[in-house]
């Protein structure tokens, strides 16, 4: 979270809180490093970068693990196209009516294959009707959840009570230990499990409950 708040524009803020997040996975500590390296390649301002087309610089070089600077570009194309045609993400989703992260998948999808000609699945995953989309999740969490000395709340194209748990390994085994998840696998379907069951515990704000199924350690 440290990155977009770095960020007192709105479009600096979302494009730097879709590509950490789109990093976010394996050790914290080399997220941290990736996420500050990449964005420093982006300069102080992400939207100014990328509607600028500097991007078309970047080359082969890695950002993150399996992440490398033609995935980066590829996504930065993707954005662009909808910058340049709206003024923000944030209204871009609002006028497609997007309803939780499997919508705006949908919709990021389609604007990154119109803008590359082929689909990415280091950006968006094949399968993402499938998947339970935690980095994407995670975002919208950041970007949504207001009144938080965490997340940022500066969209507002989905409330809270829309909002579903970003299901990584640790909160799944977490959640399962606690009874509150039975499906074995991390996929959507158990992301909206685990999301129903929180719901029936806080509502207004069931992605809230993300931060004790992260902190919590049962080991």
């Amino acid at each position: 979270m440290q990155f977009p708040r770095r960020y007192p524009r709105l479009q600096d803020a979302e494009i730097a809180a879709l590509l950490v997040a789109t990093i976010a996975w394996g050790r914290r500590d080399m997220i941290l490093r990736d996420a500050e390296r990449m964005l420093r390649r982006l300069g102080p301002s992400p939207y100014e970068y990328l509607t600028r087309g500097d991007f078309t610089a970047l080359r082969g070089g890695n950002v993150h693990r399996t992440f490398f600077e033609q995935n980066l570009r590829h996504y930065l194309r993707g954005l662009r196209g909808i910058y340049l045609r709206h003024e923000s993400l944030n209204a871009f989703f609002a006028l497609k009516g997007a309803e939780d992260a499997w919508d705006v998948a949908a919709l990021l999808g389609e604007e990154l294959l119109r803008a590359n000609g082929s689909p990415d699945p280091q950006c968006i995953p094949l399968r993402f009707r499938q998947s339970a989309l935690k980095r994407l999740n995670l975002a919208l969490r950041w970007m949504v959840r207001r009144g938080s000395p965490v997340d940022l709340g500066l969209w507002d194209f989905l409330t809270p009570a829309q909002l579903h748990v970003p299901l990584d390994v640790h909160s799944a085994a977490t959640a399962r230990r606690l009874k509150l998840l039975s499906r074995m696998t991390n996929d959507r379907k158990a992301a909206e499990q685990l999301t129903a069951t929180l719901r029936q515990l806080r509502p207004e704000d069931p992605a809230s409950l993300d931060f004790a199924l992260f902190g919590l350690d049962l080991e």
